[in-house]
C-alpha cells in the first residue's frame, strides 16, 4: 500500500529538513529523516546526487587577483544585450563567499557538486603564462569541497571565453582557439586531477555557437553568415576533441572525461514502436551538428545535405580528434525539442507544433514536459549505446517572491522536479545507465541575457545585500537525496 503524503505528514516524515520562516538557512547539523518507503519510486543505491553552477554566473570579482576579461564581461557591458543592463561584476559573490556556500551545499545533503573554471582566470589573455592566483582560487574550492564531503565536478568550459581570444582570432571562429582551449584544458588537468577525477569539457555546444555567434543574443553578440556558423561550430568540435586529447595526456591516473550537451530532445507524441522509432531518427538528426558528430566521429549524409555550400571543411583527422573517447555523457535538460510521430516519408517522422497554450516556467524557452528527463537519457543509451550518462543540468525558473514571511513557497518548481523526477525514475529502473543528477541551480544568479529576474535557484539570493534565504523546494530536494527516491 502506497503511504499517502499530506502536507501534515510530509513534515512530519521530512523533520528537520522542512523550513520555515524561522529557518531561512537549512541547518547542516539537523538529519533529515527518511520518508516512509515509497514502492517503485526509488533510485539506484549509489545515486549520486548535487547541484550545478557556472563561473560568470555566480562568482563575481570579475577584476580580481589578475582575472582578465571575457566576452561576457564585454557583451554584458554592451547597453541592450541583457536585461537592466545586469552584469556578472558582483553576481553572488561566490569567489569571496565559497565557504558559506558549500556548507549549503552540505545542509543540503549534497554528495557532489558540478562548478566551471572561468578560463580568464587561470590565462587572463587566453594563452601565454598562466595566472597563480586564478587557478588557486579553483585549488581552495576544491580542498573545502572534499573537506566537506562533497566530490568535485569540473566544467572547463561554460561560456566565458576570454576576450583576448575574441579580439585576436575571432574567438571560435579560428581554429587557434581550438588549439588556446586545450593547452588551457590540460593545464587545469595536470594541477586539479589529484582531487578532480570527473571532467566536462565544455558545456552546451549549441549555446557557444547558435547564440553567440548565430543569433548573437549571447556573447560574443555575432550573426555569422552560414559558412563562418557552419565552420565555427565545426572549430568549437574540434576543440573538445582536442581538450579530451590534452586532458588524458596530462591528466592524473583515474581521471574521467566527457561533455555537458543541451541535446535536442525529441519525444515520441504516443508510446507506439513505431513513434519511438521515429524520435530516435529525429533526436539523431536534430543532434547531427554536435553531439552526433562526436559520438559517431562523422557528420550525417542529412546535415551535410542541408548545410550544402556551407558545409564546414574538414579531414578525417579532424573527425578523429572529435570523436575521441568519453568516459561519460552530461546532458543538460530541460525542455522538450519536438513531440514526433511517425510518417512514411522521409526523413520518417513529422515534428508536431507546439499550440500556443502549452504551458512553460517563468523563463518562456522552459516548456513543461516531464517526460524529456525519461526519452533524453534513454535515447542517448538506445541510439549511442552510452554507458555512463549523468544529468549534468536540469532545474525550472520562477518569480520566486518572498511571502510576508520571508520565504519563497516555491510550489511551482516542487510540482516540476517531482514530475522531471519521477520520469528519471522510470528511466533509471528500466536499466537505462544515469549515474547521478545536478539540480540546476544552488543559487538565484546572473542569467545571462535574462539578468537577475529569472531564478534557478534552491537559495534565494538578496542581490542587494547577498543573503542566501532556502526556498521551499530546498526542503523538497534535500527529502529526495536522503530518501534516493522521489518524495
Amino acid at each position: 500500500m502506497r503511504t499517502r503524503l499530506t502536507r501534515r505528514n510530509f513534515a512530519q516524515a521530512a523533520g528537520a529538513a522542512v523550513i520555515t520562516a524561522s529557518t531561512p538557512i537549512l541547518d547542516a547539523s539537523a538529519q533529515a529523516t527518511v520518508p516512509a518507503a515509497n514502492t517503485g519510486r526509488g533510485f539506484p543505491e549509489g545515486f549520486l546526487w548535487g547541484t550545478a553552477t557556472a563561473s560568470y554566473q555566480i562568482e563575481g570579482a570579475v577584476t580580481e587577483d589578475g582575472r582578465g576579461p571575457s566576452i561576457w564581461d564585454v557583451f554584458s557591458h554592451t547597453r541592450g544585450n541583457t536585461r537592466d543592463g545586469a552584469t556578472g561584476d558582483v553576481a553572488d559573490d561566490h569567489y569571496h563567499r565559497y565557504k558559506s556556500d558549500i556548507q549549503l551545499m552540505k545542509a543540503l545533503g549534497a554528495k557532489v557538486y558540478r562548478f566551471s573554471v572561468a578560463w580568464p582566470r587561470v590565462f587572463p589573455s587566453g594563452v601565454g603564462t598562466p595566472n597563480p592566483k586564478g587557478l588557486d582560487f579553483y585549488d581552495r574550492l576544491v580542498d573545502e569541497l572534499l573537506a566537506n564531503g562533497i566530490d568535485p565536478y569540473m566544467t572547463l568550459y561554460h561560456w566565458d571565453l576570454p576576450q583576448a581570444l575574441q579580439d585576436r582570432w575571432g574567438g571560435w571562429e579560428s581554429r587557434d582557439t581550438s588549439r588556446a582551449f586545450a593547452d588551457y584544458a590540460g593545464y587545469v588537468a595536470a594541477k586539479l586531477t589529484d582531487r578532480v577525477k570527473h571532467l566536462f569539457t565544455l558545456n552546451e555546444l549549441t549555446v557557444i555557437v547558435d547564440l553567440g555567434y548565430g543569433s548573437g543574443v549571447f556573447a560574443p553578440g555575432l550573426k555569422l553568415p552560414p559558412e563562418q556558423l557552419y565552420q565555427t561550430r565545426h572549430n568549437v568540435l574540434i576543440g573538445h576533441g582536442l581538450g579530451v586529447q590534452a586532458i588524458r595526456a596530462q591528466a592524473q591516473a583515474g581521471t574521467k572525461v566527457g561533455i555537458a550537451e543541451n541535446t535536442a530532445i525529441a519525444i515520441p507524441i504516443i508510446e507506439t514502436p513505431e513513434d519511438i522509432a521515429a524520435a530516435r531518427v529525429a533526436m539523431r538528426e536534430m543532434n547531427a551538428g554536435y553531439l552526433t558528430a562526436i559520438l559517431e566521429g562523422r557528420y550525417t549524409d542529412a546535415y551535410l545535405a542541408t548545410a550544402g555550400a556551407n558545409a564546414p571543411k574538414f579531414t578525417s583527422e579532424d573527425m578523429k580528434a572529435i570523436s575521441s573517447p568519453l568516459d561519460f555523457v552530461g546532458i543538460n535538460v530541460y525542455a522538450p525539442n519536438a513531440y514526433v510521430r511517425s510518417i512514411d516519408a522521409a526523413p520518417g517522422y513529422l515534428s508536431i507544433p507546439f499550440p500556443a497554450s502549452f504551458p512553460h516556467m517563468e523563463s518562456k524557452w522552459l516548456r513543461i514536459g516531464p517526460e524529456t528527463l525519461y526519452w533524453a537519457p534513454r535515447h542517448l543509451a538506445e541510439i549511442w549505446g552510452v554507458k555512463d550518462i549523468y544529468i549534468t543540468e536540469n532545474g525550472a525558473s520562477a518569480a520566486d517572491v518572498p511571502a510576508d514571511d520571508g520565504m519563497v513557497y516555491d510550489t511551482d518548481r516542487i510540482m516540476y522536479l517531482r514530475n522531471y523526477l519521477a520520469n528519471l525514475q522510470r528511466a533509471t529502473t528500466e536499466g537505462v545507465p544515469v549515474k547521478g543528477y545536478f539540480l540546476w541551480s544552488l543559487l538565484d544568479n546572473f542569467e545571462w541575457a535574462d539578468g537577475y529576474n529569472n531564478r534557478f535557484g534552491l537559495y534565494h539570493v538578496d542581490y542587494a545585500t547577498q543573503k542566501r534565504t532556502a526556498k521551499l523546494s530546498a526542503s523538497f530536494y534535500r527529502a529526495v537525496m536522503a530518501a534516493n527516491q522521489v518524495v
